[in-house]
């Protein structure tokens, strides 16, 4: 996409007033709707800084972990909600040009962040694999519950052959999941009952030839700031619609680069606009990730989820302990088997408690999104019916 990458003083709502305030009344409702209007505007851009503000000043032990990336999927919800809010409160406004045009270039990305939703949904099943063989491990290996002979090494062994298998990087064989996508909104064992009246998914399968990176790419293409013709048309609503869009696009790269997914990538080619309210966060953000994403150990990696970044490592190093580990065993391999068995034993721990509230998160994102675009097309079809 072009570049927005200027060194323009930050953007702010107070600064669009005067143009906003100048048009004729028989354009807007009232005077007071308009202010109302502007308030719950810079409002939304002071929610988005708070909210990216405080994911960008973690600590390096929590910055993508699974907490974190709960967090993230938080403070993207409450945007949303309060994006349809304001969205819902400006219907007359948003059935005219330019704004009905923007809100349906937004709602075209939703339908691609609908996709990535479920493919990184289906990153989640793939690490629950993972923990199986990883329990199996950690019960074979840990030396609290029995003296490790050979039996357990070969049992350890097997199954950190399957697992090496199955954390290779499929980008090139698609993943094993993307036969069969089951989406969020369709009814699962565990999944709750459909949205009335919006059962049918909007997203249901990918295909062994979808990318998350170019389905992260087309969502960014295009996607500039607004004009100052379209920020007074739309009565500032313009520059909500673009903040809300870079929300998603932003929230939804930081997802793929950590989750496992159908051919990720982190190098997508976006730039961060320097000239919003919310931009400084962001910005860090953003620089945080790529500076991990450049580390040797996580190149090539599954995911930069810091649990992933943990499992790999400790993987490693037991593979090449039990490859290289002769009987009877000396008391450092025993004591370096023990150190590597409680740090698994630990991550596998966290997975077991933070995935599925992970998952029920991501679940919030879809059908927050779906519901948005929903009942935002709702309104624009009537709108436009003689």
């Amino acid at each position: 996409m072009p570049s927005s990458d200027n060194q323009g003083s930050p953007i702010t709502f107070a600064s669009f007033r005067r143009p906003i305030l100048s048009i004729r009344n028989d354009q807007v409702h009232s005077e007071t709707s308009r202010d109302s209007t502007i308030h719950n505007l810079e409002s939304f851009q002071k929610q988005v800084f708070a909210q990216f503000h405080n994911l960008s000043a973690v600590n390096p032990d929590e910055f993508l972990s699974i907490s974190w990336i709960r967090k993230l999927l938080d403070a993207f919800t409450s945007c949303q909600e309060d994006f349809r809010r304001i969205l819902s409160n400006n219907k007359s406004q948003l059935s005219k040009p330019p704004a009905n045009r923007l809100v349906c270039e937004f709602f075209d990305r939703a339908i691609k962040a609908l996709d990535i939703c479920n493919a990184t949904r289906d990153g989640i099943e793939k690490i629950r694999l993972w923990q199986k063989h990883l329990d199996i491990i950690v019960s074979a290996l840990d030396g609290r519950q029995r003296m490790i002979g050979e039996g357990q090494f070969r049992r350890a062994r097997k199954s950190l052959m399957e697992l090496a298998l199955l954390m290779l990087d499929e980008k090139d064989t698609g993943s094993m999941f993307s036969h069969r996508n089951q989406s969020f909104a369709h009814k699962g064992k565990d999944h709750g009952h459909r949205p009335s009246g919006h059962s049918r998914s909007l997203s249901w399968s990918v295909s062994h030839s979808w990318s998350a990176s170019k389905q992260i790419q087309s969502i960014a293409n295009n996607l500039v700031p607004p004009r100052a013709n379209e920020i007074s048309a739309t009565n500032g609503l313009a520059v909500l619609v673009f903040t809300m869009s870079f929300i998603l696009l932003f929230v939804l790269w930081a997802l793929v680069a950590a989750i496992p997914c159908q051919d990720r990538a982190v190098l997508i080619n976006f730039a961060i606009p320097r000239n919003f309210s919310w931009s400084a966060p962001l910005l860090s953000l953003h620089a945080r990730i790529l500076e991990e994403s450049k580390k040797r150990d996580r190149r090539n990696s599954c995911g930069m989820l810091k649990e992933i970044h943990q499992i790999e490592n400790t993987v490693h190093q037991l593979t090449d302990l039990v490859d290289s580990t002769q009987f009877p065993l000396t008391g450092e391999q025993k004591e370096e088997v023990r150190v590597s068995v409680h740090e698994l034993s630990l991550v596998c721990e966290v997975c077991k408690t933070e995935l599925d509230p992970l998952e029920r998160h991501l679940k919030e994102v879809f059908r927050k999104v779906m519901s948005c675009r929903t009942e935002g097309l709702e309104f624009l079809g009537k709108a436009t019916e003689p």
